[in-house]
């Protein structure tokens, strides 16, 4: 019984999902936080785009060399959102806006480098949707040990990333140089993107970033019970997604999005009624 377990379809996915929503559940809450939420989608674009040159180069889509291009973009990226970082009406153009043209623009030249690429098309739909049906457990073990690095990294450092996302202006009282850390948040986003991208898709992981965390700010602002209630949040997303997808014969990513969304929609609805009494 236990073999048929270890060796059914749907188990390898999920457990890549809950390994990803793991590190990704606890990064979403600093993103809305610091009220950057596209800057996944804009890293995660960003990462493709490497992958996509790399490819256009002749690099295999899985390959190591694929792998050091896109975390090169990303590096040039999470460099470019922690310059352009500014006080809230201390800059005419905002930064959730600078993000936005990064993502439109590495989505066009994407598109541009897919179009004389052999493969490009392949490529850019695989860049779309991932591919987690077909994940294995030798890439879920690499993923497992780069997160537990990077959650180590937060972990140590989490006094310092939570005062900046959460009260910068007290960052700032202490001195703290906040552009060079919030290059340092940027790189290990990027590094977590960078991983989950190919295995999951863009969409998906903009789901796993900002939907857990968005759910548990409906009911808290303190950091421990954001963390918790944002990973229940995503496992339950995807173990739901997933079963229905295998079941129903669905696409598996686009599923667990709409999961995503109904999960939002009902967090939504549920703070509405135990909040009636007191807005009455």
């Amino acid at each position: 019984m236990l073999d048929q377990l270890i060796h059914s379809l749907w188990l390898a996915p999920l457990v890549a999902c809950m390994v990803i929503v793991a590190i990704h559940s606890y990064l979403g809450v600093h993103v809305i936080a610091r009220e950057v939420i596209f800057v996944d989608l804009s890293l995660a674009q960003v990462a493709a785009l490497g992958s996509t040159v790399a490819i256009f180069l002749g690099a295999e889509p899985d390959s190591a060399r694929s792998f050091i291009y896109a975390l090169g973009f990303t590096t040039v990226g999470a460099g470019m959102f922690a310059l352009t970082r500014t006080k809230h009406g201390a800059t005419r153009v905002p930064q959730e806006a600078i993000i936005g043209i990064v993502y439109v623009v590495a989505s066009a030249a994407g598109l541009l480098v897919a179009d004389r690429s052999p493969r490009g098309g392949e490529a850019i739909k695989d860049i779309l949707v991932g591919s987690l049906l077909w994940v294995g457990w030798p890439a879920i073990g690499r993923l497992a040990a780069v997160y537990m690095v990077v959650g180590a990294f937060h972990w140590i450092l989490k006094r310092r990333f939570l005062t900046i996302s959460f009260d910068p202006e007290a960052a700032e009282r202490q001195g703290w140089k906040l552009r060079l850390w919030d290059f340092w948040f940027y790189l290990s986003f990027g590094i977590v993107i960078t991983f989950s991208v190919p295995i999951v898709g863009v969409l998906l992981v903009f789901s796993f970033l900002v939907v857990p965390a968005a759910i548990a700010f409906q009911f808290t602002r303190r950091h421990g019970y954001l963390a918790v209630i944002s990973w229940i949040a995503g496992v339950l997303a995807s173990a739901l997604g997933i079963m229905v997808s295998f079941k129903y014969d669905l696409p598996t990513g686009p599923l667990v999005v709409c999961v995503f969304g109904i999960l939002l929609l009902l967090a939504w609805a549920t703070r509405r009624l135990l909040h009636r009494p007191e807005a009455a």
